[in-house]
C-alpha cells in the first residue's frame, strides 16, 4: 500500500509524518516525480503550497493515478489546471469572522468527533480553515461549506473514470495535529481512513 506524500515547498508540521500512523509513507517533492511514476501509488497526499506548476506538468500521470483507482487528498488552493474535472480556487464572498464560520453538511470518518467550532476558530482567530471554495464537480458529496455564503471547502468526489479524491480547499487539514481541540483528530483520522480506503476491494486494480 505505497501512499507517497508531496512535500511542499513551504512550512509543513513534521510531527504528521511522525505519527505512528504515517509510518512507511513516502515524501518526495513534485519536481523529483515524472509522469510515469504517479499511477505507481495506491494514495497521494498533497499538502498545501505543494509546487501546483510542476504537478500540472503531470496531469496526465496523475489522471492514470486516479483512473486506476486511486485517491488523492488535496488541501490548499487551486491555481493550476491540475486535472480537466477541477476547477480553480473561487475566493469566499464575505471573509470578515462571520463569513469564515464552518458547517457540517455531511459526516465523514475523516471529520468524526470534531467540533466545528474548533474549525472556525483557532486560537480565537477565524480563516485558518478555508477562507473559500475549490468548486466540486457534479457529483461531489459536500462535507463542510462556510455557513455564510455556502462556499463547499470540504468534499468527496468517487470520479466516473475512477479513483477518489477528497478535497480541502485550504491550509492543511491536518495542520492542528498539535493543538489541543477536538480539531487534532484529523492527522491521524484522515491517515487511517486513506489506509482503510485503499486496502477495499474497489481499489485493489491500482498499479503497485
Amino acid at each position: 500500500m505505497t501512499i507517497l506524500h508531496l512535500r511542499p515547498i513551504a512550512h509543513e508540521p513534521s510531527s504528521f509524518l511522525a505519527l505512528p500512523e504515517a509510518a512507511g509513507i513516502e515524501s518526495r517533492p513534485v519536481r523529483t516525480l515524472s509522469d510515469d511514476d504517479l499511477p505507481h501509488y495506491r494514495a497521494i497526499l498533497a499538502p498545501a503550497h505543494i509546487d501546483q506548476r510542476a504537478l500540472a506538468q503531470r496531469s496526465a500521470g496523475l489522471s492514470r493515478f486516479l483512473d486506476a483507482g486511486g485517491l488523492l487528498v488535496f488541501n490548499g488552493h487551486i491555481t493550476y489546471p491540475l486535472l480537466p474535472e477541477l476547477q480553480p480556487f473561487v475566493p469566499a464572498a464575505q471573509r470578515n469572522l462571520h463569513g469564515l464560520v464552518v458547517e457540517r453538511v455531511a459526516e465523514h470518518p475523516v471529520f468524526d468527533g470534531v467540533d466545528t467550532q474548533d474549525l472556525s476558530f483557532r486560537r480565537g482567530v477565524a480563516g485558518f480553515y478555508a477562507r473559500g471554495a475549490n468548486p466540486p464537480p457534479p457529483g461531489a458529496t459536500v462535507l463542510h461549506v462556510l455557513k455564510a455564503d455556502r462556499s463547499p471547502i470540504d468534499w468527496l468526489w468517487h470520479r466516473p473514470a475512477g479513483g477518489t479524491i477528497l478535497m480541502h480547499s485550504g491550509n492543511n487539514m491536518w495542520m492542528y495535529v498539535d493543538d489541543p481541540t477536538s480539531a487534532a483528530r484529523i492527522a491521524r483520522q484522515v491517515l487511517n481512513w486513506v489506509r482503510e480506503t485503499i486496502a477495499a476491494p474497489s481499489t485493489a486494480s491500482v498499479v503497485s
